[in-house]
Formats: C-alpha cells, sequence, structure tokens
C-alpha cells in the first residue's frame, strides 16, 4: 500500500450547512453525553433523492461507496458504506483485478442512513460537472488559532466515528468531511467548539428530486 488519496470531486460536490449555535444541554445521570454532543448525534436520513461522488469498489460481488480517502494499492482499499442497486453492465471507466472491481463515479439515489441505493444511471466522474456549493463563511477568515483547530481534529475523529471522512484547517477554521449531516452535526459541533468554529460538510448532498 503506497499511501492515501481524497477521493476526486468530494469537495466539489460536498454540501454545506452552517446553523446558529446550540444551547448546551446537561450531561445526563451516569455520565452519558448530552445530546448536543457529536458522539450522541444521530442525523435523520435524507427523505428523497440524494448525490454523491467517490469509489464504487465491488470485492466478489459486495459493493461499496466509498467517500472517503482510497488506498493507492493495486487493487485499491477502502472503506465505504453499502452499495446497493448497482450494476456494472454497459459503465466505462471500470477496471478490475481478481474478484474486484471498481471505479470513480458520481452516484444519485437515495440513503437510508446506512446503505445508499442507487437508482439513476451514474455518472463517470471524470466527466462529472457538478454545481460550485455555496461558500457558507461568505469567504471571511475564521478566528480559531492553529494550536486550537488541531487538537480538535485530533479529536473529532473518535467523536464522529464512521460518519467521519476528512478533515484539515484552513482560514482559521476546521472543515470536516462527514458522510451525511441533516444539520445535526453542525449544531453539536457548534454547541461544543463555538459558533464558525467547525465546518462540517456532507459528502451524501440533497438533489431537490
Amino acid at each position: 500500500m503506497r499511501g492515501l488519496r481524497r477521493p476526486l470531486g468530494i469537495a466539489a460536490t460536498a454540501a454545506f450547512v452552517v446553523l446558529a449555535a446550540a444551547a448546551c444541554a446537561s450531561a445526563s445521570p451516569g455520565g452519558s453525553p448530552p445530546p448536543t454532543s457529536p458522539r450522541a448525534v444521530t442525523p435523520v436520513p435524507p427523505e428523497g433523492e440524494v448525490a454523491a461522488t467517490g469509489t464504487v469498489l465491488d470485492t466478489g460481488g459486495v459493493t461499496q461507496l466509498c467517500l472517503g480517502a482510497v488506498a493507492e494499492s493495486f487493487p485499491p482499499q477502502c472503506s465505504g458504506i453499502p452499495l446497493e442497486g448497482w450494476a456494472w453492465g454497459g459503465l466505462e471507466g471500470a477496471e478490475s483485478s481478481g474478484d474486484v472491481t471498481w471505479g470513480a463515479y458520481a452516484v444519485r439515489g437515495t440513503y437510508d442512513g446506512e446503505t445508499f441505493t442507487s437508482v439513476q444511471p451514474p455518472i463517470l466522474l471524470a466527466l462529472y460537472d457538478p454545481i460550485r456549493p455555496e461558500d457558507p463563511t461568505g469567504g471571511k477568515p475564521g478566528k480559531g488559532d492553529e494550536a486550537t483547530l488541531a487538537a480538535i481534529q485530533d479529536e473529532l475523529p473518535e467523536k464522529l466515528g464512521d460518519a467521519y471522512l476528512a478533515s484539515y484547517p484552513q482560514d482559521g477554521r476546521l472543515w470536516v468531511d462527514v458522510v451525511w449531516d441533516d444539520g445535526s452535526r453542525q449544531a453539536a459541533v457548534d454547541a461544543e467548539y463555538g459558533a464558525d468554529t467547525v465546518v462540517i460538510r456532507s459528502a451524501i448532498t440533497e438533489t431537490g428530486g
């Protein structure tokens, strides 16, 4: 395994959701996390059609959609979400090695909080031209210092669990990619770290269809 690379197109298609800071709730008896803790949040799945970009990896008939980093091995390796309704027949851009088939695509379908179900013909990612999402910061720099953002970056993978994809500090904020957010993860990090410190970006976005 030679390293990791970020999947193409995620940053271009990620949905930006920035909410006002939620009021901090007190911890419940027994030391369990408060409702606003990032660890306790379970976003409500989207009701309509959604879109995402990433690597589709099929290993022996078990197919997953990888929205995060992909190992630059041959064949590639990644950890994604289950993908249903997928068929390779007639698709361009697919590669195979042994019982592994993969390719990078923009997909549209439904997401129930665990499984993405493809309901539209996928688009080869190299040919996909997404609409650039609106910048939630308005292009203004944040006020987070490097040490604070680095500390938050170190602890968020554990707090977000499998929802966490990647993060990086930029212009005084920590930008965090997650599988899906309905706004509740953003509210949770606002409550824990302060508003305008962390920007949550959802890799799965609603299409309005």
